[in-house]
């Protein structure tokens, strides 16, 4: 997995780089440019100028490298450095082998009058400021930032959007930030490029690796990591020749009401989908002809109600339950879920949707949870478990700090869906889109982590893999169908391309 490191670490794996590579830092600064070159003319047209816009720092000299570097390669550049007491002995380095190549005239931006308006075809290279950037921008900088994006031109910003903190930001974000088309990041992400409040800072990310050194990459610990493929691949129950259905788990799925058994539909077929050897339903009565219709392949177990679930079966049977889409927030289905958190102490847990907003309302319940729990909470039903939060970096510390409390794996879903185990490690899940915004599909996901509970993963490494094959479904169903038309159904009829272009790996 990638780890994603405080901007205190970065620095530490810079130096680290520097003095045991060794490598002189202006020349570990040619390397990163180097690689932002070869990025850079792949986005920007030959035919098109460009305007790069540099800081004092390093990053700023990693502006001015690249600079030089599209001037070598016939594009035409424009470069704007801005006034500042003192610069970094890299950007000197670079400003003078800029100026030495006589290709164009570096600009000193020290009032604000000195802003030119580009033309139509321009792209801008933001190489102001990078990750490291603890205050707010003011001065002529924040005249050159709102500029910049005044301009409304395609923008390409090095590491980081100028502005923006690498850790933490405030929210609403009420500082000159520049807004990316493309943020082309060194190395390894930002912490802050995972959260929703700063995408329209940060725009698509691209991973430029500079060969920053291994051992400091491997002996730098961290809590936060980005979920690969291959990472996924490696969890993913193998299937031997002589392997029969009790093999793979019985899951239990306790789902659905009268008017609400598609989401029981969703999760029940998300379960069967994701391989567990056997899925039973336990629905209210009326959903027998539904279930049973539409999804053969489950065993169905009825409650006594007819409009809801009021009771459970003997959960022991099972190797994983599923608790929550569409069961509603009665009387009796409260009292149906007191039992089965009751009963299933020592069982693998899946906890969504109407389960939780029953927790949220009766809170004792939350201690009663065993240490093989999940709960998959998007932002409302965290806030409504835990507290409403400010931002998006504020419910991740929330996730943290009551995943370890109870002992649970906690499942923050999302654009990079968060996963929180009972050590307080963060998985953020790279994949999926705005096409899965739609009912159902966290029902889906339900279905499957609960599946692959069954099959024998543990807690964790169940959400991180269901997490990740609910995306990459939906990234299928999306690059077929469009984003707009998206469905649950489209997701659960992709999760079998899913496993298999996972584990094609």
């Amino acid at each position: 997995m990638m780890k994603i490191y405080s901007t205190h670490q970065v620095k530490q794996i810079d130096d680290y780089t520097i003095k045991h590579e060794p490598i002189r830092p202006i020349d570990l600064m040619e390397r990163a440019a180097e690689a932002l070159f070869f990025r850079c003319i792949k986005i920007i047209p030959p035919t098109s100028p460009v305007a790069v816009y540099c800081g004092p720092g390093n990053n700023g000299g990693d502006g001015l490298a690249v600079a030089r570097m599209l001037l070598l390669s016939g594009f035409h550049v424009q470069v704007y450095f801005i006034d500042s007491k003192s610069y970094s002995p890299d950007f000197e380095v670079n400003l003078s082998r800029l100026k030495t190549l006589g290709l164009c005239f570096p600009v000193q931006i020290a009032y604000e009058h000195q802003l030119v308006t580009h033309n139509k075809n321009t792209y801008i290279v933001d190489a102001l400021f990078g990750s490291g950037l603890s205050r707010p921008l003011d001065g002529i900088a924040k005249y050159v930032v709102n500029h910049i994006n005044q301009q409304k031109k395609r923008v390409i910003a090095i590491d980081i959007p100028s502005g923006l903190f690498g850790d933490d930001n405030p929210y609403p974000n009420p500082n000159s930030v520049v807004k990316a088309d493309v943020t082309l990041t060194l190395q390894f992400p930002k912490m802050s490029f995972f959260f929703a409040e700063n995408q329209g800072f940060v725009g698509s990310v691209d991973v430029v690796p500079i060969g920053l050194h291994q051992l400091a990459l491997e002996n730098t610990p961290s809590s936060y990591f980005m979920v690969e493929q291959r990472d996924v691949a490696v969890m993913l129950p193998p299937r031997q020749k002589f392997s029969h259905k009790g093999s793979f788990g019985h899951a239990l799925v306790i789902a659905g009401k009268v008017g609400m058994m598609g989401a029981a539909s969703f999760a029940i077929s998300g379960c069967i989908k994701a391989g567990a050897g056997l899925v039973t339903a336990h629905i209210p009565r009326s959903g027998l002809q539904i279930v049973q219709t539409a999804i053969p392949e489950s065993i169905v177990s009825l409650s006594n109600a007819d409009l809801e679930i009021d009771t459970i079966p003997d959960v022991s049977r099972y190797s994983a339950v599923c608790v929550g889409p569409g069961i509603g927030i009665s009387a009796q289905t409260l009292h149906m879920l007191e039992s089965l958190i009751s009963s299933a102490h020592n069982l693998p847990l899946v906890i969504d949707a109407d389960a939780l907003n029953l927790i949220a309302a009766n809170g004792n319940l939350l201690s009663g949870l065993g240490n093989g729990a999940i709960l998959t909470p998007h932002h409302g039903e965290f806030d409504r478990l835990f507290g409403r939060s400010s931002c998006g970096e504020d419910r991740l510390s929330k996730g943290v700090r009551y995943a370890r409390e109870l002992g649970v794996t906690i499942v923050i879903k999302g654009a990079n869906t968060q996963v929180v185990s009972p050590l307080g490690e963060v998985f953020f899940i790279p994949v999926g889109n705005a096409g899965m915004a739609t009912g159902g599909s966290g029902d889906v996901l339900s279905g499957i982590i609960t599946s692959l509970l069954a099959q024998g993963l543990e807690p964790t490494k169940a959400a991180i893999a269901g997490a990740y094959v609910h995306g990459v479904s939906g990234d299928i169903a999306a690059a077929i169908k469009g984003q707009l038309s998206l469905s649950a159904t489209d997701i659960v009829s992709c999760i079998p391309r899913a496993f298999k272009q996972i584990a094609a790996i």
